[in-house]
């Protein structure tokens, strides 16, 4: 998980706050458009001065320590059950749990739980490569490139080419069955999630060859020991047959909630131009990020990541504070007359769905022509 993106993204990183640089801004949102480092600081002061940006820790061993408990409890049913059908039920239960140590590592990288670096690390790497399979050195540097560019298309690695594309200029590009993926992509999107959780470990172990040395063994070791003690624990359970159509529903369902707490964040929102102005960080976080309105079964469900806004504006602000952190971030965008997005949770899908659709649009023409 992303421990460089607490340094990163919590300070603006240029001077296109200036006068100047505002009037020759053609973005959205009239001055907002030239947001930089003079429009964000009033904001960076009074989320301190709320004590929004100081550690929860006790908070974070509470989570991580419950959390730590239902994985045991689902594990101990799935040992009491034994070799019956029945524990396909305890495929839904591990795959949320899952989730949710996925959010306390990413929020173990953004340093919201502890400023020690080490102590984030390993977190991370518990949490991850250790009760995941995943690697937290991958994700790390894909999440911390997106964090300082998000919805870059350039520099965004979550809107580059790949299964999916995210501009028409990218889907003109496609080929074969990548093009037909594209036309289809918006109704696919959903289907294709079932597939993350797996393809989530692949990317972790394919990163290896990148990693340093003594790094990569680290790494390697803790990904092949979830493995081992996965294999073991479902191969002991059950019968070989049954423990592949477990690994399998239970990877499933994992990907699709993780992919459906991280697809409303951007999917559909401003990109920037490559070729126009640099915008500064309140309007490069805020104008290519949503929110999603819930209570606290929302804030659950999501991880937190609802607070889209507040949380690119602010990665290491720990997770229960960003509901608070809210009012005054949409105050302080309205005083601005910059767009502070947000929408329910079906909406957001919905409008992710829709730039799907419309980017895939330009290919599906012809065959609707000769039909």
């Amino acid at each position: 998980m992303p421990q460089a993106v607490s340094t990163v993204a919590d300070r603006p990183r240029d001077r296109a706050g200036s006068t100047e640089s505002a009037d020759r801004s053609t973005g959205v949102g009239g001055r907002a458009a030239g947001a930089g480092c003079s429009d964000f600081a009033p904001l960076l002061r009074a989320v301190k001065a709320q004590g929004l940006l100081e550690r929860r820790t006790g908070w974070y061993a509470a989570v991580i320590a419950s959390n730590l408990l239902a994985l045991g409890g689902v594990l101990t049913g799935l040992v009491v059950l034994g070799n019956t059908w029945w524990t396909l039920l305890l495929a839904l239960p591990l795959a949320i749990l899952w989730s949710r140590t996925a959010f306390v590592g990413h929020d173990a990288g953004h340093a919201q739980i502890t400023g020690d670096r080490r102590a984030s690390r390993l977190i991370g790497l518990v949490h991850a490569n250790l009760l995941l399979g995943m690697n937290e050195a991958w994700w790390n540097d894909k999440h911390v490139r997106h964090h300082a560019n998000p919805n870059h298309i350039d520099k965004d690695p979550d809107v580059g080419v790949g299964a999916l594309v995210w501009t028409q200029k990218q889907a003109a590009q496609r080929e074969g069955f990548a093009r037909w993926l594209t036309r289809n992509q918006a109704r696919l999107f959903f289907p294709m999630l079932l597939l993350e959780g797996i393809a989530l470990k692949i990317s972790g172990f394919q990163y290896l060859r990148q990693q340093p040395a003594r790094e990569r063994v680290v790494s390697a070791l803790l990904l092949v020991t979830h493995l081992g003690l996965y294999a073991t624990l479902l191969l002991t359970v059950m019968s070989p047959g049954k423990a592949v159509v477990f690994a399998l529903v239970h990877h499933a369902l994992f990907g699709l909630h993780l992919g459906m707490a991280f697809a409303p964040n951007h999917k559909g929102m401003e990109m920037p131009d490559p070729e126009g102005d640099r915008w500064g960080h309140l309007q490069r976080q805020v104008l290519t990020s949503r929110n999603v309105r819930g209570a606290v079964l929302t804030d659950w469900f999501l991880g937190g990541l609802n607070y889209q806004i507040e949380h690119h504006l602010f990665p290491s602000m720990p997770r229960p504070h960003l509901r608070r952190a809210q009012p005054l971030v949409r105050a302080h965008c309205e005083s601005l007359g910059m767009p502070y997005a947000e929408t329910g949770l079906v909406e957001s899908y919905r409008q992710a769905l829709q730039h799907m659709h419309e980017v895939g649009e330009p290919l599906r023409q012809p065959a609707e022509t000769a039909r």
